[in-house]
This record gives C-alpha cells, sequence and structure tokens, in this order.
C-alpha cells in the first residue's frame, strides 16, 4: 500500500502544479498578442528572474522540492489509511508534520490565494507578465520535484527529513 501511496502522492502534486503551468502559460503567452512597451518588456524580465530565483530555486529546489521527496520516501513504509487516501497533501506538508512548518504551509497558501485573486484583477498585458514569471518558478518547482524524488528513491544518499512531528 505504500507504493500506491507513494504514486498518489506524487502524480496528485504532479497535477496541480501541471494544471496550474497550463493554465497561467495560456495566460501569460496570450501577453504577446498585445502591444509591449518597453516597460512591458523590462517588467516581464524582472518578473521572470525573481519568480526563477525567489520561487523556483529559493522556495522551491531549496526547500519544498526536498521536503516532497523525503516524504514520499517516508510515506512509502509508513502509509496509513489517511496518508493514502490524502497522500498528495501528506506530502505537501498539510498535515503529520512539524507544528511549526504546518502553520507556514497554511500561512503561504492562503497568501498564494490571496495573491492570485489581486493578480486576477490586473489587465493584460500585465497579468500575463506575472503569470509568466510563476510559470517559470513552477516550472523550476516541478523539475526540482521529480529529481529529488529520483535521487530520494533511486540513490542510497538522501539526507533531507520529512520534518514528521515529535510525538
Amino acid at each position: 500500500m505504500g507504493l500506491l501511496a507513494v504514486i498518489w502522492g506524487f502524480f496528485g502534486i504532479s497535477f496541480i502544479f501541471g494544471n496550474a503551468i497550463l493554465r497561467l502559460g495560456e495566460i501569460g503567452f496570450d501577453t504577446f498578442s498585445y502591444p509591449l512597451s518597453w516597460l512591458h518588456w523590462l517588467a516581464l524580465v524582472v518578473s521572470v528572474l525573481f519568480m526563477g530565483f525567489s520561487e523556483g530555486y529559493r522556495g522551491f529546489q531549496q526547500g519544498y522540492a526536498p521536503r516532497v521527496a523525503a516524504r514520499l520516501l517516508f510515506l512509502k513504509n509508513n502509509a496509513t489509511p489517511i496518508r493514502i487516501i490524502l497522500a498528495p497533501l501528506f506530502c505537501m506538508g498539510f498535515f503529520d508534520i512539524q507544528r511549526k512548518r504546518m502553520i507556514v504551509s497554511y500561512c503561504l497558501l492562503g497568501g498564494i490565494l490571496v495573491l492570485v485573486q489581486l493578480v486576477h484583477l490586473l489587465d493584460q498585458p500585465w497579468r500575463g507578465i506575472v503569470d509568466l514569471g510563476v510559470v517559470v518558478g513552477l516550472t523550476w518547482g516541478s523539475i526540482s520535484i521529480v529529481l529529488f524524488t529520483l535521487k530520494a528513491f533511486f540513490t542510497d544518499k538522501f539526507e533531507h527529513s520529512p520534518e514528521m512531528p515529535t510525538r
């Protein structure tokens, strides 16, 4: 059952991020159907670089992706009925995780939801410019999750913590 939970967790997370990349990418690429001034191009470069670095590298590659892979690896040998059913949420750190990390996860989710609503208020091409930056960050993050998961399952040396609560 642990392997089933791992597969469900991995593909559930992949679907969530993949769906966001496709939806936001469509809006982002629509930006290029508008006449863009130098200010738009500058904002696009800044958005892509900022989100690539802050979301992709700092957020995903250095923190989130190794933790997701570690939780997938933990899930393989520690599956419970609730962890199997909610495997993507378990791997994303929404339950059975250290209290501080759980609070951070829920606050981050809330902040992201607020930002999504604010970005929806922007007109094109500005919305697309922001969305293209997010697409770069999410794509970087998704690739990081895949690579860390491969490392976790196919190498002997994976030293990242699943941050399980101490009881």
